[in-house]
């Protein structure tokens, strides 16, 4: 029954994206950010987990705004998802995008000197423009990335994200070798470490413990390569790709909240282009001193 769902599911997507394939991109996106909003108001589980995590952070907002964040950052979603799935139309799109800010010139400093580098984002804004910029700046740097559970669904994801550079690393151990062996060789990585993680540590994110993984941190500080935070907002209807300066090499865990904390500043100024859907914070009775830890 799972497998039929999966290919029910892959072959909607796949109806849609043939769809408004025909329509300019910015149009595909406001289509998609339509879907995506309704699906979360009928889906109830992605209502709720939306709702949750705002509630959490926000729990002096009141609830009509709670709801229309949650919309809102559905809508958003849709509107980043298509930039994914039609990633040759976004890479046409940024094309003309000057990255802003310190972190590129220390890419540029760390590549001269045959160094590669980990470039940290998260699931904020139009991320996969990040790639495509740093690729146009001879700067092209891989991915590691999770693949989907949906194994119909996985090639449409693959396929979008490919565009943006290589190597594309699946997680697992199989795929942390390479990513090692790619960053030893001077090569740039970008990780997403905005997700729960089993085996992460504590550490504030919106101002409440979230289980964060510190292997961005750990690679950077095993090769001696800059951890480099960057954003792609979207901003008065234009997309802005922001190198920020590397975080200072200290440990990994001084490292990650240094990132949160720049993440953070960046969901602060536009919540609904962050994906309120990831289950970002889980608390379980096993994992409560730790978190308590992190609180204070």
């Amino acid at each position: 029954m799972e497998q039929f769902h999966y290919r029910i599911q892959a072959g909607a997507l796949r109806a849609l994206l043939a769809a408004v394939s025909v329509l300019p991109l910015a149009w595909r996106r406001a289509v998609v950010g339509g879907v995506t909003a309704m699906a979360v108001r009928l889906i109830p589980t992605l209502r709720r987990r939306a709702a949750e995590n705002i509630a959490l952070i926000h729990p002096e907002m009141p609830a009509p705004d709670q709801r229309a964040l949650t919309v809102r950052a559905a809508r958003n979603l849709g509107r980043t998802l298509t930039g994914i799935w039609f990633n040759d139309d976004l890479a046409a799109e940024v094309a003309d995008i000057r990255a802003e800010g310190p972190g590129l010139d220390a890419l540029r400093a760390a590549d001269a000197d045959g160094r590669g580098a980990v470039i940290v984002s998260g699931h904020f804004g139009q991320w996969e423009a990040i790639r495509h910029v740093l690729k146009r700046e001879g700067l092209e740097t891989g991915a590691l990335y999770r693949p989907n559970n949906n194994p119909y669904y996985e090639p449409i994801f693959r396929a979008g994200i490919e565009r943006g550079g290589a190597p594309i690393i699946p997680k697992g151990a199989p795929g942390m070798r390479v990513l090692l062996r790619h960053l030893k060789g001077g090569g740039r990585v970008a990780l997403l470490p905005d997700q729960y993680v089993t085996d992460g540590i504590w550490l504030p994110f919106l101002g409440e413990p979230a289980m964060t993984s510190p292997v961005a941190a750990e690679l950077a500080l095993r090769y001696g390569v800059p951890l480099v935070p960057a954003f792609a907002p979207w901003e008065d209807g234009h997309l802005r790709v922001v190198i920020e300066a590397p975080i200072p090499a200290s440990d990994a865990a001084t490292m990650m909240r240094a990132f949160n904390d720049r993440l953070g500043s960046w969901v602060t100024r536009h919540p609904s282009q962050w994906h309120w859907l990831h289950q970002r914070w889980k608390y379980y009775p096993f994992n409560e001193e730790g978190r308590d830890a992190a609180r204070e």
